[in-house]
């Protein structure tokens, strides 16, 4: 099997996965923590929602993005809140972005409990990355922390 198509497959079985993931989660079953986010979209104000893994670390609820500036990331930068939804429960949040240097033991911790699961998204990174590997990616990885 070529690259191409080893990209092909790798991506139907992601797809695979967070459609799995999703249904689970809109259905009541969170696997690991898995939630809902929902964010109104930055221009249409529509609700944009995608599966996401609600990290607890030291008493504060965090959204990781393993994968950097995506369209839920660039939502919420804008209104500042939204919602985290399992089953029919909703609870409605804001969030705060942390700076780089804070980023460190959230992301840390985020590694440990999902690496086998987000580190595909970054090349340079082993499933249990060291705090020096953690540190150079930092930049790209956005983390909110869950205020309400």
């Amino acid at each position: 099997m070529n690259t191409a198509d080893r990209n092909v497959t790798a991506g139907r079985s992601e797809r695979y996965f967070n459609q799995t993931v999703g249904f689970l989660t809109r259905h009541g079953i969170s696997l690991f923590g898995t939630r809902i986010l929902a964010v109104r979209g930055r221009t249409s104000g529509e609700w944009r929602t995608n599966p996401i893994n609600l990290l607890t670390h030291e008493g504060a609820r965090y959204l990781v993005a393993a994968r950097g500036n995506t369209q839920w990331v660039r939502n919420i930068r804008v209104s500042g809140e939204a919602e985290l939804r399992l089953g029919r429960s909703t609870e409605a949040i804001t969030v705060t972005e942390l700076p780089d240097e804070e980023k460190l033991p959230v992301v840390s911790a985020y590694f440990k409990r999902w690496g086998w699961e987000v580190a595909r998204f970054f090349e340079d990174l082993p499933k249990k990355p060291s705090d020096d590997q953690l540190a150079k990616v930092l930049p790209g990885v956005p983390v909110f922390r869950i205020d309400s």
